[in-house]
């Protein structure tokens, strides 16, 4: 530090700047927690064979990772880019890579299950009209890739549980 008078009304006004970052910051993680919570909810109960990875409630509120077996995440992600919705396959450190995520399976996913995995990411600008949207073309997408997919035949059922 230099000797001197320190600011006070800068510091006074970055403390206040600050506390109201923080609230509009509270605010949005409830709606974006609201928000993810449906789409949880959404995916679990509209998509058959899927799965949440990681806890339920102890997650960052904007994002979700779920594992839909019998198919590949990349498939998953390419067919809801052509639908102007972006995902990623693995975790953000690694992506562009077709391993899978280290992250899930040192949290003890298999590796078949974790080939099977899509990040969904929401921002402040996602609405519940999107994640609608989302998990409308989720359930045609992931019903198309299966009824291509050799490991769904094996299991002899249908399509549309």
């Amino acid at each position: 530090m230099r000797a001197g008078t320190s600011a006070t009304p800068l510091i006074v006004g970055m403390a206040k700047a600050l506390e109201i970052a923080n609230s509009n910051r509270t605010i949005e993680n409830e709606r974006l927690e609201k928000l993810r919570d449906y789409m949880i909810s959404e995916i679990l109960e509209k998509v058959p064979y899927s799965f949440l990875n990681g806890s339920r409630i102890n997650r960052l509120p904007n994002n979700l990772n779920v594992s839909f077996d019998y198919i590949e995440g990349e498939s998953i992600l390419l067919m809801l880019d052509l639908n102007g919705i972006c995902v990623s396959t693995g975790s953000a450190c690694s992506s562009g890579s077709l391993k899978s995520s280290y992250v899930l399976l040192s949290m003890g996913v298999d590796i078949e299950r974790a080939h099977g995995s899509v990040r969904f990411t929401l921002g402040e600008k996602t609405t519940m009209e999107d994640i609608d949207y989302t998990v409308e073309k989720l359930i045609g997408i992931v019903a198309k890739l299966r009824e291509m997919s050799p490991l769904f035949a094996e299991k002899g059922e249908s399509v549309y549980v």
